[in-house]
């Protein structure tokens, strides 16, 4: 559904996009997963032709980018960051336009507008102003738009990004119905800064100066870490952080509310706990307990990001 092959985008001096290549089957959900300056967005602009590419080659549905453009737009969705409605037309003129202007005509838009606003949760609010929409019914709006002219690719760039957490879980319900409701002939890709919502992916990709640095399930990607993640309790923290990042088998040590994770070397977790025993209280702090336990994504994304080689 989705192929990219050595895609390069500069901005300048700037590498946006250096190398990436992409292979999103149907019936998937890919998680693109990166800090901020990643690369997700212009990625994301590259694959729906709001960007021009500096070399490589890319494809939506087996219609290529560079040559078939036209084709390529007929068959996604997109939904950027920020909110593209027109906020003086209501949620039902908003739909209408963006069906309109796809070509779409009234016998077609007008059954479509009202089964995606059911489909979405907006069927109530038609006639209000988009302006008048909270942040989650705007990021509806926007996902309801996208979909009207049946798209078989859907492209969200942070779609979820300041609302709630419980419009966060509405909004993956509706993808997840929209991907078992046609997955032989649809998939989504999505950019995400949220750990959890990349574990609902089928796969991801970590983004790092605009390069793909590790892809796979979220089980995979969390194996990377197997038999490396501590947890670590007792007091003061700030004195605890200081003696484990002295341990000569960590790697890196976070907080985590009100006790510590700890990234070990491979193979070093029972030799790091066994030293901090000792170390902690010589240091005047109180060790209660560490223990091993298994990494969550956000681990793999510390140390994706932090890691250089």
């Amino acid at each position: 559904m989705i192929k990219a092959t050595d895609l390069h985008k500069s901005f300048g001096h700037v590498a946006a996009v250096s190398g990436l290549n992409l292979d999103i089957p149907a019936g998937e959900i890919y998680g693109l997963v990166g800090a901020d300056g990643a690369g997700k967005t212009t990625t994301l602009r590259l694959l729906v032709g709001a960007l021009s590419l500096d070399s490589g080659s890319a494809s939506i549905c087996g219609f290529d980018i560079h040559s078939q453009l036209e084709q390529v737009r007929a068959n996604i969705g997109y939904l950027s960051q920020r909110f593209s409605m027109y906020e003086d037309l209501t949620v039902l003129e908003n739909i209408r336009f963006f069906a309109e202007v796809r070509g779409l005509s009234a016998r077609e838009w007008q059954p479509r507008c009202m089964e995606i606003l059911d489909f979405v949760g907006l069927a109530p609010f038609k006639d209000r102003f988009a302006g008048q929409l909270s942040g989650g019914m705007k990021q509806k709006l926007g996902l309801a738009s996208a979909l009207v002219t049946k798209p078989r690719v859907l492209l969200l760039d942070e779609p979820t990004t300041g609302v709630d957490p419980v419009t966060r879980q509405d909004f993956w319900q509706l993808l997840i119905k929209l991907v078992v409701a046609d997955g032989a002939g649809f998939s989504v890709i999505i950019s995400t800064p949220y750990m959890d919502e990349a574990a609902r992916c089928h796969r991801i990709g970590f983004l790092k100066h605009g390069a793909l640095i590790a892809e796979g399930t979220p089980g995979e990607l969390r194996s990377m870490l197997d038999k490396r993640m501590l947890e670590l309790r007792g007091a003061p923290l700030p004195l605890l952080k200081q003696v484990a990042m002295r341990e000569a088998g960590v790697e890196d040590v976070r907080a985590f509310g009100d006790r510590l994770h700890i990234r070990v070397r491979p193979d070093q977790a029972n030799a790091v706990i066994q030293s901090l025993k000792k170390s902690i209280p010589a240091a005047g702090g109180t060790f209660a307990d560490a223990r091993a336990v298994p990494p969550v994504l956000e681990d793999v994304f510390i140390a994706l990001s932090s890691n250089e080689e």
